[in-house]
């Protein structure tokens, strides 16, 4: 590949699971791939397996804590001196059946699965316009449909529910909702946003979940790799190249819950450019 022709993506969490797969088959595919992960100890390996595939400059580890959105804004600076464009940013990073709060206050499962992805693709949303045409994958999940809403109040502070899962929830209509709002914002800009349900994946997105609950959540759940194709799919399917604000089951478009509607969308950005704004 010429020098200035390369693809550049990033994903989030890209350590371990579906991360880690949708990583290592872009770089099989030819493209750079920046490994956006809190600890570069846990990501060697795949930094390690991404090299024997496609060489040193293939991959290249990028330091985050979405829990904390100082690191994401650090994360985002340091991209920027890199001076290189972005033609996927990949949302992949999450927690499940987590409780507890993020370094800014807010409960822990909204403030790493959303905010922090608000926070680092808005501070980059200027490269990836400037390098269109360009694909925002949102890793979101079926339980999208079992949250009733958002209550804005009870994102700040500690996880009140004793599971997390409830939380866990309402992060992921999040997803849905600020890809949905996105796609809207970047109508035009040759910019898609597309959020999508992985399967349900045996990850270590559970690793916290109380041990006498795990092999319930657990069982019968689909491999990294099997979870990791509709991410792929949106993310690099020509057939999708146009589709902008859908989202995305099994490789195919579907409907989203009834909740996810453009007027709570909207209320989510306003809250989000607030809270992200202030930092807690």
């Amino acid at each position: 590949m010429e020098a200035g022709t390369e693809r550049v993506a990033m994903v989030t969490g890209a350590s371990n699971g579906i991360g880690r797969v949708t990583a290592l088959d872009l770089v099989r595919q030819g493209w750079r791939v920046h490994l956006a992960c809190r600890s570069f100890e846990r990501t060697r390996p795949v930094i390690e397996e991404a090299r024997a595939i496609g060489g040193a400059q293939s991959v290249s580890f990028l330091q985050v804590d979405l829990a904390d959105l100082a690191s994401v804004a650090v994360a985002a600076t340091a991209f920027r001196r890199m001076n290189e464009p972005m033609h996927l940013l990949v949302n992949n990073a999450g927690v499940a059946g987590l409780r507890g709060m993020t370094h800014d206050g807010f409960e822990l499962a909204f403030g790493v699965n959303h905010l922090g992805h608000f926070h680092l693709t808005t501070l980059l949303l200027d490269i990836v316009r400037e390098s269109a045409p360009a694909r925002i994958v949102h890793v979101a999940s079926v339980a999208h449909f079992q949250a009733k809403g958002i209550n804005f109040d009870k994102v700040r502070g500690p996880t009140p529910s004793f599971t997390g899962l409830s939380e866990y929830a309402v992060s992921k209509l999040a997803n849905v909702l600020f890809s949905a709002q996105l796609a809207e914002r970047l109508a035009g800009t040759g910019v898609t946003s597309n959020s999508l349900h992985p399967g349900a994946v045996a990850s270590n997105i559970w690793k916290r979940v109380p041990r006498l609950i795990r092999p319930v959540v657990t069982r019968r759940m689909l491999t990294a790799e099997q979870g990791a194709r509709t991410s792929l799919y949106c993310a690099t399917d020509p057939a999708v190249a146009d589709v902008s604000g859908s989202y995305f089951d099994d490789c195919h478009e579907t409907a989203p819950s009834p909740v996810a509607t453009r007027e709570l969308g909207q209320e989510l950005w306003a809250r989000s450019v607030e809270f992200t704004a202030t930092g807690g």
